[in-house]
């Protein structure tokens, strides 16, 4: 393994050097079919200990519209991540009040024609006058009509740092000046919130507000599932006391209720609208019995929490069950195609020395378990720092990166050449590796271990789902126990045939045979790589295929000078080196251009409604679809996911199944996770899972039956029985739901 180490270390290392080198693209405005967003400063300079305020503008497509900080029934809030000089920092978003958008049977809150999102970035006292600063910002927003697209931008924006007062930017400033007028004032009211059953009433005593001046009042609340967004909001005019009536989406007695109260009042100077923050704290419960003024016919909304799903693997489970479902999922995780060649390698390795040294063996067997265990720890640290942080993601989050999945594919496709016998590499060059050589060995099959997780990361089997939703739903010592325990699973067959030499018998001597066993292990890896390949054009469009391809061939070449300067003149090997150099640049220039694309690419991609005849899983699409009186099957899978792609074409493809699915009265969506998307995610983490494949049948609105989640490896059988379950075509059996 060591050997396999070397050039993998140093190609992708310079690969690595080449990719920082390439400068990256600076912009403020970033443009979409849909929207075109803007990244613009309301000063042209900032002084040392000053804030300046920035925001991010949307010119948003007519009839289309993004999501306030709660986004009501569905949608998602727009994101956005800073990339700051050091010891400037960045304030949340201060949003502007939103509108409300009836959809069918949901209320989403948020913005139409424009939205403007203001962030305070504070500048440090130190910071140095004279100098350019460069602010940069990750935009995530998601923007709907009938169907909802994912988008994003990368956005850079220069900044002089002055002793003299800011100059305003004159071109913004009536941009700045409209937003803060659209950001909720300070109430000047005292405000109550009394609860009882479905009724909610908010309370504002001190309120002049008059029945034939106002137009309309709404009350945008900051927590989601507190009111129900698509029930009428009645008001009632006193002389000093303002009340406005709602309806529960559930009981929270005792909690004070906050959010944005948005007034339209018909003045003398023409129609105003204002925002107020509110914050009532909790009143009397009588008060709002005594009233009943919510309309509770005016809905239609379903949560598709619905208090649990049926069936789902992942509920009711103990921490030792836990432990041994994961121990049992990592086992299995050995036999998945992308790792059995992994740990054949290493099984090979004992085999030729089966007959010298056990305790060489042994030592081999715990170094590949502690490789294992250290990249599960370390995997299990980042998804922790990130959920905390507040990111949605899950396990294979990393494979959702094309940066990941480009390098992975190079990676086994150099292995796939070593193994095949195309290359072997010497212990001298230039250092490389010789840390590892020098460790006898054992570091080959530490790394070994690293790889088999990595060569994982696109699987859940049975079993492992479960554990794994169990462990992220506990307290950060329960989830790294857990996942250890996956961990050891997977290092297990290995561990215990290094440490029972008698199961090695079965095999035969070492002879030719092993040379040519490993030469066809050669072949599930450049599999893999093609298939990675694959999967990196659905992410990054078919421009990634060049930089995918071209770099293959580039690191082949970069091999193959390794290999021919070994031994050759000093200056044979400076020119290899020089050239092998400009080889790695060549690739870091191929794989930026091709990741610039990829927005671009996504984008294009997030616009289609279906894949084929199945229609694409969005929150808003699902609620719809039940609302109608359908149920619904949701494929929750990924296109680097093997299990996902077995179940597909081997049960889901099957000539019964759509026909059976159409007679039932059933609706089919597939959620496609194979690059990042909260919805999904949250979809994941509802039913206690932390990966794909995830299969749920959703009953129809108002059905007494619960979601239902299928085994993560589907069979016949047991999806035709969820399909009778579920069925909505026989009228009789539906009205008994």
């Amino acid at each position: 393994m060591g050997r396999i180490l070397r050039p993998i270390l140093m190609v992708f290392a310079l690969a690595g050097l080449g990719l920082t080198a390439m400068p990256l693209r600076a912009q403020t405005v970033v443009k979409s079919p849909n929207v075109t967003a803007q990244l613009m400063a309301e000063h042209a300079s900032v002084r040392p200990g000053g804030t300046l305020w920035v925001a991010l503008k949307f010119k948003i497509r007519p009839g289309w519209h993004t999501y306030w900080r709660n986004a009501g029934d569905s949608g998602q809030p727009t994101q956005i991540q800073w990339t700051l000089p050091k010891g400037y920092s960045a304030g949340p978003i201060v949003w502007t009040a939103p509108h409300h958008h009836r959809v069918g049977p949901l209320m989403n809150y948020g913005y139409a024609d424009e939205a403007v999102h203001l962030v305070p970035i504070t500048v440090p006292k130190d910071a140095k006058p004279g100098t350019m600063v460069t602010l940069k910002a990750h935009g995530m927003w998601l923007v709907c009509e009938n169907i909802c697209v994912p988008e994003e931008g990368r956005f850079s924006l220069s900044v002089f740092v002055a002793e003299d007062p800011p100059a305003p930017n004159t071109q913004f400033e009536a941009t700045f000046t409209k937003a803060r007028q659209a950001v909720a004032k300070k109430s000047p009211w005292t405000a109550t919130v009394h609860r009882s059953g479905k009724n909610v009433l908010l309370q504002l005593k001190g309120a002049a507000l008059r029945r034939d001046k106002v137009q309309e009042v709404w009350f945008y609340p900051y927590q989601p599932g507190v009111i129900r967004h698509v029930a009428k909001q009645t008001p009632n005019f006193g002389t000093k006391v303002f009340t406005l009536w709602m309806t529960a989406k559930k009981q929270a007695a005792g909690k004070p209720l906050q959010g944005v109260l948005v007034v339209t009042e018909k003045l003398d100077g023409g129609v105003v609208r204002q925002a107020f923050a509110i914050r009532a704290l909790p009143g009397d419960a009588a008060v709002a019995v005594a009233g009943g003024g919510g309309d509770g016919s005016a809905g239609g909304a379903t949560n598709t929490a619905e208090g649990g799903a049926a069936g789902s693997d992942g509920g009711g489970l103990t921490l030792l069950m836990a432990l041994v479902f994961a121990l049992i999922g990592g086992m299995i995780l050995n036999l998945m195609p992308c790792v059995l060649p992994v740990l054949s390698m290493k099984a090979l390795s004992l085999v030729k020395h089966a007959r010298t040294d056990g305790a060489a063996q042994r030592r081999h067997g715990w170094a590949y378990t502690l490789g294992v265990l250290g990249t599960f720890a370390l995997i299990t640290a980042v998804l922790i720092v990130l959920r905390a942080a507040g990111e949605e993601i899950g396990w294979g989050y990393q494979l959702q990166s094309p940066v990941v999945v480009l390098v992975l594919a190079w990676v086994m496709f150099v292995i796939g050449l070593y193994l095949a016998g195309l290359f072997e590499i010497g212990g001298r060059i230039a250092g490389v590796g010789q840390g590892l050589a020098s460790r006898g060995g054992y570091s080959g099959s530490f790394f070994t271990g690293m790889l088999a997780v990595v060569a994982a990361a696109p699987c859940t089997v049975p079993f492992m789902g479960a554990a794994m939703g169990f462990a992220f739903v506990q307290s950060w010592p329960v989830t790294v126990v857990v996942m250890l325990a996956l961990g050891l699973g997977l290092a297990l067959p290995f561990l215990l045939l290094s440490h029972a030499p008698v199961l090695l018998r079965f095999i035969p001597k070492p002879g030719p045979w092993m040379e040519r066993f490993k030469q066809f292990l050669s072949f599930p890896m450049f599999g893999t790589a093609v298939w990675l390949t694959w999967v990196l054009t659905l992410q990054a469009g078919d421009v990634a295929l060049i930089a995918a391809l071209g770099g293959a061939v580039l690191i082949a070449f970069v091999i193959w000078l390794m290999r021919a300067a070994n031994g050759a003149s000093g200056m044979a090997r400076g020119i290899a080196g020089v050239a092998a150099l400009l080889a790695v640049f060549a690739i870091g220039g191929m794989t930026q251009y091709a990741l610039q694309n990829a927005d671009g690419a996504t984008a294009r991609g997030a616009n289609r409604t279906a894949e084929g005849t199945t229609p694409l899983f969005t929150p808003a699409r699902l609620e719809a679809a039940r609302a109608s009186g359908k149920a619904v099957f949701i494929n929750y899978t990924a296109a680097w996911c093997v299990t996902c792609i077995v179940n597909e074409k081997g049960v889901l493809s099957a000539a019964w199944f759509r026909p059976a699915m159409d007679k039932a009265g059933i609706i089919y969506m597939k959620g496609d996770w194979t690059r990042r998307d909260p919805a999904i995610t949250r979809e994941l983490k509802k039913f206690g899972r932390l990966g794909v494949p995830l299969y749920v049948f959703y009953p129809a609105a108002g059905s007494s039956l619960k979601p239902e989640v299928l085994p993560q490896i589907l069979t016949e059988s047991r999806l035709r029985v969820a399909i009778g379950k579920y069925t909505t075509t026989d009228p009789q059996r539906a009205s008994k739901r």
